[in-house]
């Protein structure tokens, strides 16, 4: 894209999978990129495609929800690797502090601007189009990172509850600090947002001005006392990976290997899961229901395949990667080294039959609807399992709903009611993850693969908190 006030092409590099979103930026001739993710091919591709030279990559912080790729790509290009001076790194950086200004080519200066929040040593980048006629320079935008989002700013609590407070408080100082320093029609440029657990809320926003932001971002439209009291409450629970994401970041990781893993037998899947290893599937979930390898847990690469598998997995487990094709297991790889999971033990490809040992049969559930749960409670008992997250469950649940969230499921299913188990969620993909995990420890299973707001509609008493 290139913005409406500039001559300058600002190119979005999107991981809608973690919800973020990365920056090429350059003026025909050089570039610098804010925040890369760990798979650096995608940029090296747009240097290329682009005709230009990278000068310099910028971290805005220690990101918590991914493995960073900038160490990776200033090495690869030669580019001046640009961190905050304060954060405590291995590695060899360009230590920035607040009001450095960095020069990019001949027509672009990035101010380094303080806005804790997020982290405690979080920068933003204001970027300014030096002109080279009589014209004044132009404010472009900035590149905000974790602070100032589309409608949100990122959240406040992944250092710990000890930090919470001040660095919620931190957070809507450093919103006022952009929106006082830029003007209205300064573009706004964050790497959270787009889906990532790394915001407070969400917003379906694809881009947005410092003027938008000050007449609807609550950050800058309350006063901090009232921002941080509605912020707090409304923080939801975060994936238990983020905890190995800053030690990676602050200690350089080296760029990935995405080459294919060791392939396993029928014999070999069976061995690596009766010993407790974790086989994922990552076919789609009606698929999995159908016949799978008995043990398999399924993870679609249609869903939120990293976040969910990266939030469940006990860090470490080795995993073995069941796809349809080889282009599936490929996917699979790229999504997983963005969170540090970086080589699998093994793959397969294939189906079923495929990975099914000898003298064994592939296993399955059943599927069902909203509809069909309502019609089963007619006339027998069953455990209705909602893997949604809490506070999900507390705005509208099924009367007589047991509530285990799916990223607690895996140390609580021995408290999974005994009997028949229909899993539901909210659209379908968390309860086929659910039901495969229910489905692996030998329990009678029924995936609703259907969307919650069908629920009452189809007669199944919903309860909540007004009721």
């Amino acid at each position: 894209m290139t913005t409406a006030l500039t001559a300058l092409t600002i190119v979005p590099v999107e991981t809608p999978t973690l919800g973020d979103r990365s920056y090429l930026v350059h003026d025909g001739e050089s570039a610098f990129v804010v925040d890369p993710q760990r798979d650096i091919d995608r940029v090296l591709a747009l240097l290329d495609e682009h005709g230009v030279r990278l000068t310099h990559v910028l971290e805005t912080h220690l990101h918590n929800d991914y493995v960073t790729g900038g160490l990776a790509l200033a090495s690869a290009t030669g580019a001046s690797y640009v961190v905050n001076g304060a954060e405590e790194v291995s590695f060899e950086r360009v230590p920035v502090v607040d009001g450095d200004e960095i020069r990019v080519g001949r027509r672009m200066v990035l101010t380094v601007l303080a806005t804790p929040g997020h982290t405690f040593h979080h920068v933003s980048y204001a970027l300014r189009e030096v002109r080279d006629d009589d014209r004044p320079d132009t404010e472009v935008g900035v590149f905000s990172g974790g602070s100032l989002l589309f409608g949100a700013t990122g959240r406040p609590d992944l250092l710990g509850d000890e930090h919470t407070d001040a660095l919620v408080r931190h957070q809507h100082a450093s919103a006022h600090r952009l929106a006082t320093l830029l003007p209205d029609s300064a573009e706004v440029f964050p790497t959270h947002g787009f889906g990532s657990f790394c915001s407070a809320t969400q917003s379906d926003a694809t881009s947005s001005t410092i003027g938008r932001e000050r007449t609807t971002n609550p950050a800058l439209t309350q006063d901090e006392e009232s921002y941080v009291r509605e912020l707090l409450a409304g923080l939801g629970p975060w994936p238990a990976y983020y905890a190995h994401m800053a030690p990676a970041n602050a200690a350089g990781p080296s760029a990935p290997d995405l080459s294919a893993p060791a392939r396993a037998d029928a014999e070999e899947l069976r061995r690596r899961i009766e010993g407790g290893e974790w086989v994922v599937d990552l076919r789609h979930r009606t698929a999995f229901a159908a016949g799978h390898a008995r043990g398999a847990l399924n993870f679609g690469l249609d869903g939120g395949f990293a976040t969910y598998l990266g939030w469940l997995i006990p860090w470490g487990t080795p995993l073995t990667l069941l796809g349809e094709s080889a282009a599936q297991v490929s996917d699979a790889q790229r999504e997983l080294v963005r969170i540090g999971i970086d080589r699998p033990a093994a793959h397969a490809t294939g189906g079923p039959a495929d990975w099914v040992a000898a003298g064994d049969a592939p296993a399955g559930f059943a599927t069902g609807t909203f509809a069909d749960l309502a019609q089963v409670r007619h006339h027998r008992e069953v455990v209705v399992l909602d893997v949604r997250r809490a506070d999900e469950h507390d705005a509208a649940a099924i009367r007589g709903a047991v509530n285990i969230p799916l990223h607690e499921l895996w140390g609580r299913l021995d408290e999974v009611p005994a009997g028949e188990v229909w899993v539901h969620c909210a659209g379908g993909y968390r309860a086929s993850v659910a039901a495969s995990m229910l489905d692996a420890r030998g329990r009678i299973t029924v995936a609703v693969d259907d969307t919650f707001d069908h629920a009452e509609a189809v007669g199944l008493h919903l309860v909540g908190p007004a009721t």
